[in-house]
């Protein structure tokens, strides 16, 4: 009898008791990261005010391209830890919509933000190069396509951290408020568009 009611217990923990768990844990953990990169951001850069006049007005325009404009031959070159697995689902999301990828796998990803000078509150999982611009963490596809679209003179765009929901980072229905930055090689930052009310 014991062994059957250990069975059960068993069985209760892998199917409903864990899963509530790591739920549980990322949700604190993510916003633990989002509060520190959000205060970082607005701790270390001018006011979004000023911010908007660094960059040319369609830069802060809120309107995505439609998810069905295609661009054709792109490449993306993704540098990633080699134990990434959110990077993993980032880079499906680039080829389902179109883009081309070379994927490296570095044990030195820090090495690589330095190198294309990603400001330190900007930094997410992994850092990708598409058409000369630097793409920070879980960018959507869209925004990228906007970006290579109008071609602004910025040194690319970033999400901060790992919010839930982002491409790469889907959890069930749960899809948390993010920005996408973008900011220019001497560390000034503006909206690029924002997911709200998701």
């Amino acid at each position: 009898m014991y062994q059957m009611l250990y069975k059960q217990f068993i069985y209760w923990r892998q199917k409903w008791l864990l899963p509530i768990v790591v739920r549980i844990v990322a949700r604190i953990v993510v916003t633990i990261c989002l509060t520190a990169g959000m205060l970082g951001i607005l701790g270390s850069n001018a006011p979004m005010s000023h911010a908007q006049t660094v960059f040319p007005t369609s830069v802060v325009n809120t309107q995505t391209l439609s998810t069905t404009t295609r661009i054709q031959n792109q490449h993306a070159t993704v540098y990633r830890s080699p134990d990434c697995t959110c990077c993993g689902g980032w880079i499906n999301h680039l080829k389902t919509h179109g883009f081309k990828i070379k994927d490296f796998r570095t044990p030195d990803i820090e090495a690589v933000k330095q190198k294309y000078n990603v400001p330190d509150n900007l930094t997410s999982c992994h850092t990708a190069i598409v058409n000369g611009y630097v793409i920070e963490g879980h960018v959507p596809a869209q925004d990228i396509k906007r970006l290579l679209q109008e071609k602004p003179n910025v040194l690319g765009l970033s999400v901060p951290q790992m919010p839930v929901g982002t491409p790469g980072m889907e959890m069930g229905n749960h899809k948390d408020p993010f920005n996408v930055f973008a900011f220019d090689n001497k560390s000034r930052v503006a909206v690029f568009n924002e997911y709200r009310n998701r």
